[in-house]
């Protein structure tokens, strides 16, 4: 059951055309179909199929319903016209819907996604493109070579700074005020937490802002189904078995957002 008209999830809405061209994931769904695989479009689980119905319909069943929400930037002006979720906008492109960018752009975060949508407002001719991330370029946990190639293709870096406050210019995004970051001591992962330097505020003029900080799933109206703190999918280690017996799930829906082949390995190691 796909929620799309197209198939191949995030494969197909998340990841730019430069990345994965679409003609190889039609080619990988066509294939999937020719081994016998019937599907379903335009069908939600949680409004047009219950979970109840695929448990008693089906010998088992798996969840792969990635994680779509882009993650709020919890600062001010973040609502204004202008500001976008990076998730969003690479589907919004992929669709061929208009995305009015304006000159100068501003992504938030430090992610493959960050360097997907900063690379692609680069393709779509906008003049300035910078990314900010509050952290340095070492923690940064996007590929070495997606950074590598980013900066080659013209997107300026801006490291050790946090979004504070999107400026309001009468409803519209008209930049961003960053507080300047240090580098303090160890957190919980291992990297040296970002701490505020007092008094120390920097301003990036912007048309549009685009928060990629990261992504969050969204059940909608699958209630049946045990989540975690994080609102992730609860399953069972080693099984990937969810809460309701017959039932599995895995990808981004249950890790989090993760590169692609992280999320087509739990599909495998859970069939």
């Amino acid at each position: 059951f796909e929620a799309m008209d197209k198939p191949g999830g995030m494969l197909r809405y998340g990841i730019p055309q430069y990345r994965l061209p679409k003609h190889v994931v039609d080619k990988e769904v066509n294939l999937i179909q020719n081994m016998g695989v019937k599907i379903n479009y335009n069908t939600k689980l949680g409004d047009d199929i219950t979970v109840n119905y695929i448990q008693k319909n089906y010998d088992a069943s798996f969840l792969a319903i990635g994680a779509w929400e882009s993650s709020s930037m919890r600062c001010e002006g973040e609502n204004l016209d202008g500001v976008l979720g990076g998730i969003d906008f690479l589907r919004q492109v992929t669709q061929n819907e208009e995305v009015k960018l304006g000159e100068k752009v501003v992504v938030v975060g430090g992610g493959n996604t960050a360097m997907d949508v900063a690379r692609t407002c680069i393709r779509l001719g906008v003049k300035e493109v910078r990314v900010v991330y509050r952290r340095t370029e070492e923690q940064m946990p996007a590929e070495p070579l997606e950074i590598k190639e980013a900066k080659e293709e013209g997107v300026i870096f801006s490291f050790l700074v946090s979004p504070v406050q999107v400026i309001d210019n009468n409803g519209k995004a008209a930049g961003v005020k960053c507080q300047k970051m240090k580098l303090g001591e160890p957190d919980a992962s291992g990297r040296r937490r970002p701490e505020p330097i007092e008094g120390q505020e920097e301003i990036f003029e912007a048309d549009t802002v685009i928060a990629a900080i990261g992504q969050k799933v969204t059940l909608g109206n699958i209630k049946e189904i045990n989540t975690t703190k994080w609102g992730t999918i609860e399953v069972e280690q080693g099984t990937f078995e969810t809460n309701i017996t017959g039932i599995f799930a895995g990808g981004d829906a249950v890790t989090g957002p993760k590169i692609a082949i992280d999320a087509v390995a739990q599909g495998k190691n859970a069939a």
